[in-house]
């Protein structure tokens, strides 16, 4: 055989046993890293998930809190309107209490009103 084969043929040999000896040690670096990418994504996750449920929780309590503060202004709305009702029939009570005094002062006496009315007393 030629020397120039023999050589080549070496070194074609040194490259498929290099190649058999780093390739599986390329392919678990790889790994290695993929792993490592790996957790850190799942941590990732978790924390992010930690942060979305506590913004979930804030998010209800916020609501929580609105609805409550709605309520509160509805109770003192219908309060107050009860009290506006409560305060317009005692005006008309007194209204009509005052219409009646009337009637019975013109009965009493039917002048007194047209003397009222012209400012004679």
């Amino acid at each position: 055989m030629d020397s120039w084969l023999v050589v080549v043929l070496v070194i074609l040999a040194l490259v498929v046993i290099a190649l058999a000896v780093l390739l599986p040690r390329m392919q678990r670096a790889r790994k290695d890293k993929q792993r490592t990418q790996a957790r850190e994504h799942l941590h990732q996750a978790r924390v992010s998930s930690a942060e979305a449920e506590k913004e979930a929780a804030a998010a209800d309590e916020q609501a929580a809190r609105a609805r409550r503060e709605r309520a509160e202004v509805q109770e003192r709305t219908a309060r107050e309107e009860h009290e506006a009702q409560e305060r317009a029939i005692r005006a008309q009570d007194q209204q009509a209490e005052a219409d009646k005094l009337q009637q019975r002062a013109h009965k009493l006496d039917p002048r007194l009103r047209e003397r009222d009315e012209h400012g004679d007393r």
